[in-house]
C-alpha cells in the first residue's frame, strides 16, 4: 500500500511541527512549508527520507501557487491538506491596533488559507478523496479584549471552513475544523513582537495545552473511518472554560 500524503502549512514551529512529526510517526509522506528555510531543512532531517521541503510565504499567492506547482508528480495526490500557518500579532484594543499587524494576520491566517485551500482541493474533488484540516482557535467563537483581528480572522476560518464543506458534500473529501484553546507555544512570543517575559505570563498558573496534543487531535480526525467527518473540534486546557476565562493558581 502507497504511503498516504499530507501537507502541513506553517510547519517550521508549534502546532504545524509537531503535525509534522505525527504524521511521520503514523506513515504518512510529508509536504512541509514554511518562510524559514533553515527550519524547513532541519525539520526534515529529523523526519527521514519520506519529506519534502516547499519554502515560501504563504501570503503571496503567486509564491504558493509556484511551490505547490513545483511538487513531483508522484506526490501530487495529497490525502490530507493541514491549513495550519497563521499566528497573532498585538494585543491592543481595536481603535489603537497597528494596522501592519492587521494585514500580515488576515494575510496569512485567511487569505494563505485561501490559497492552499484552492489550487489543493480541486484535486481532491477530482479524486473524490481528501481531508482538509484547518486549524482555527478558540478565539473564533467569540472576541475578547484588544484581540478583535485576530479573533475576526479566525472566525472567518471557522465560517471558510463550514462553507467549504457545505460545497463539498456531494463529494467524498471531509473538512474539519480545529479550534485549539492555549497552547503553549512560541505563539505569544510572536504575539508580543519577541517580548518573551510578557509572553511567559500568558501561560502562568495554569497547564496549558502542548502542540503535541493539538496534533494528536488532527491525526485522529484524519484517521477516523472514511464515512466519519469529524466537522469541528473544541480543545480546551482545563480550567480554561472558554477564549477568555482562565482561572489560574
Amino acid at each position: 500500500m502507497e504511503k498516504q500524503i499530507a501537507l502541513i502549512t506553517g510547519a517550521t514551529s508549534g502546532i504545524g511541527e509537531a503535525c509534522a512529526r505525527r504524521f511521520a510517526r503514523a506513515g504518512y509522506f510529508i509536504i512541509i512549508t514554511g518562510r524559514n528555510s533553515a527550519r524547513l531543512q532541519f525539520l526534515a532531517a529529523e523526519l527521514g527520507p519520506d519529506v519534502l521541503t516547499l519554502q515560501f510565504d504563504i501570503r503571496d499567492a503567486e509564491a504558493c501557487r509556484s511551490a505547490l506547482d513545483s511538487i513531483p508528480a508522484h506526490l501530487r495526490d495529497i490525502d490530507v491538506l493541514v491549513n495550519n500557518a497563521g499566528l497573532a500579532l498585538g494585543l491592543e484594543p481595536e481603535y489603537e491596533g497597528d494596522l501592519t499587524d492587521w494585514t500580515t494576520m488576515i494575510d496569512t491566517n485567511i487569505k494563505g488559507l485561501l490559497y492552499a485551500t484552492r489550487m489543493i482541493v480541486p484535486g481532491m474533488v477530482e479524486r473524490n478523496s481528501g481531508h482538509v484540516i484547518n486549524i482555527g482557535s478558540v478565539a473564533g467563537d467569540a472576541a475578547y479584549a484588544n484581540g478583535a483581528v485576530y479573533c475576526a480572522t479566525k472566525s472567518a476560518v471557522k465560517a471558510l471552513t463550514d462553507g467549504l464543506r457545505i460545497d463539498l458534500a456531494a463529494t467524498d473529501v471531509r473538512v474539519t475544523l480545529i479550534k485549539p484553546g492555549l497552547v503553549e507555544t512560541n505563539f505569544s512570543n510572536i504575539r508580543f513582537h519577541g517580548d518573551t517575559e510578557r509572553a511567559d505570563k500568558v501561560y502562568r498558573g495554569i497547564d496549558p495545552l502542548t502542540a503535541d496534543d493539538i496534533a494528536d487531535t488532527v491525526l485522529y480526525a484524519a484517521s477516523a473511518p472514511k464515512h466519519v467527518q469529524i466537522a469541528e473540534m473544541l480543545i480546551l486546557a482545563n480550567h480554561q472554560a472558554n477564549g477568555s476565562i482562565i482561572v489560574r493558581d
